[in-house]
């Protein structure tokens, strides 16, 4: 057999690593069916990483020396990308310099701001890919907001009169940090960048680096956040078990609530993975097990008006001759009339430290459930969300391509000094993997519900294509 050398190895499965993330953006607009991936390996192969050569490989562009140590944090909620995006970003900084420390900071933002870390050994980084079988975040999460210092007090992650950006830029600059990694949506990305060029007004260089964390699939300009195709996947697989209560009363209304704030995309991608699945599942009708017992009847996402009264009609009509209903909507849907609905009547709207209406208060669920329970004549209705089971899911292939290529390219960018979060820009003609600015970095990209396979997806339920709406923000 021929040896092949680590760096032409290396170069090889970065290749296939691309090849594979460049097909999953490319299917961004329409999602990979449950069945197709299915097929997936079923377990990862770890393999240690070799010794470190005593040559290291150069990317080009970057500077003789690079950086001599880097941070890693996530931050926010979770999602199918975390452990594995520090999983590949240890491991091609090991292929790439070895001699480049690493430490991660505990639970995002409050770990730095209390100044806890862990150190990445010569040991641990040789076993790195064994992050990449992992969901969650192996190093801890928390939704902390610097520049929320009532907050920051409140917690105890800062003293009274302290600036939560100086004390953060003070124990990065204890650390010798010169680059930081953040993996998190456009709170956590911006958040970084703040930090940076707070440092920077304050002679201390530090590139930030942020991939893009999300499984609502909102962040401008990305095409594809991190994490979402999995989240998909996994609320089809929850949805397949779930539906099955419907037997378990006549007349059953089923709410299946989806992840998706102000962005209905998951929702949307869910249910067509979940309808793709159930064309290959082999029903009995002759004895009234049919497939319209299992199918989805309604999907409401907040970029659409809805009409309850016109959707309760045809509902009703669907509960009749099928004997129940499973509508999926996005936990964003109608957020904005609940809210209305609870200050009217004097309730006070819990927020998380960015202003974030808390959603599990709101409920939008059970508000569902009671604006067409009476009116379909449910005899029962339950509400199930699968947000947790989903996001707290490993990556599948299809993600872990996507995540190994923006991981290589956020390496490549730090030993570059290029700041900016890494994905593929959809203002760019061929969806360019790069560092987009971090002035273009905004949550609230909504869902384009123009996708033609969305519309078809509305059209073959018999579900009215309503009034487009603005999302706020």
């Amino acid at each position: 057999h021929s040896r092949v050398c680590p760096a032409e190895q290396t170069m090889r499965t970065v290749t296939l690593a691309c090849l594979l993330a460049l097909a999953a953006v490319a299917s961004a607009s329409v999602p990979l069916s449950a069945h197709s991936l299915s097929r997936q390996a079923t377990a990862a192969r770890i393999v240690p990483l070799a010794s470190a050569q005593p040559s290291t490989l150069r990317l080009k562009g970057g500077s003789a020396a690079g950086p001599k140590k880097v941070a890693i944090l996530t931050a926010g909620g979770l999602a199918p990308c975390l452990s594995s995006a520090i999983g590949y970003l240890v491991e091609q900084y090991t292929l790439v310099d070895p001699s480049i420390e690493i430490i991660a900071y505990v639970d995002g933002y409050k770990g730095l701001l209390l100044g806890r870390s862990v150190k990445f050994t010569p040991e641990v980084r040789k076993l790195a890919s064994v992050l990449t079988t992992h969901g969650g975040s192996a190093i801890g999460n928390s939704r902390v907001k610097l520049t929320n210092i009532p907050d920051c007090v409140k917690r105890g992650l800062v003293k009274e009169g302290q600036d939560p950006q100086k004390v953060a830029a003070d124990q990065l600059i204890r650390d010798g940090v010169s680059v930081l990694h953040t993996i998190g949506g456009d709170d956590t990305n911006t958040a970084a960048a703040d930090l940076a060029k707070y440092l920077k007004n304050n002679n201390y260089d530090l590139t930030v680096v942020g991939l893009p964390k999300t499984i609502d699939n909102d962040v401008y300009p990305i095409k594809l956040s991190l994490g979402a195709n999995t989240a998909a996947e996994q609320g089809a697989k929850f949805f397949k078990n779930v539906v099955n209560e419907a037997s378990s009363s006549p007349r059953m209304l089923i709410i299946h609530e989806v992840m998706g704030r102000h962005c209905g995309w998951l929702t949307a991608a869910t249910a067509r993975q979940y309808k793709d699945g159930l064309t290959a599942t082999v029903t009995l009708p002759g004895i009234g097990f049919d497939s319209k017992k299992l199918d989805v009847h309604a999907i409401y996402v907040p970029e659409l008006a809805i009409n309850i009264e016109e959707e309760a009609k045809r509902l009703k009509k669907i509960m009749d001759e099928v004997g129940n209903v499973n509508i999926f909507i996005s936990e964003g849907a109608g957020v904005e009339d609940i809210i209305k609905e609870m200050e009217a009547a004097g309730k006070e709207v819990p927020r998380d430290a960015f202003g974030h209406p808390k959603l599990d208060a709101v409920n939008p669920g059970k508000w569902f459930a009671e604006q067409f329970s009476s009116k379909v004549a449910a005899e029962k209705t339950m509400v199930q969300k699968s947000g947790y089971f989903a996001r707290s899911s490993a990556p599948n292939l299809q993600d872990l391509a996507l995540i190994k290529e923006c991981a290589c390219k956020a390496v490549e960018c730090a030993m570059k000094g290029e700041g900016g979060v890494v994905g593929h820009d959809e203002n760019t003609d061929t969806l360019e993997l790069r560092a987009c600015e971090f002035e273009r970095i905004a949550g609230g990209k909504p869902f384009d519900v123009q996708e033609a396979w969305f519309k078809a997806m509305l059209k073959e339920i018999g579900q009215p294509f309503g009034a487009v709406q603005a999302v706020a923000h």
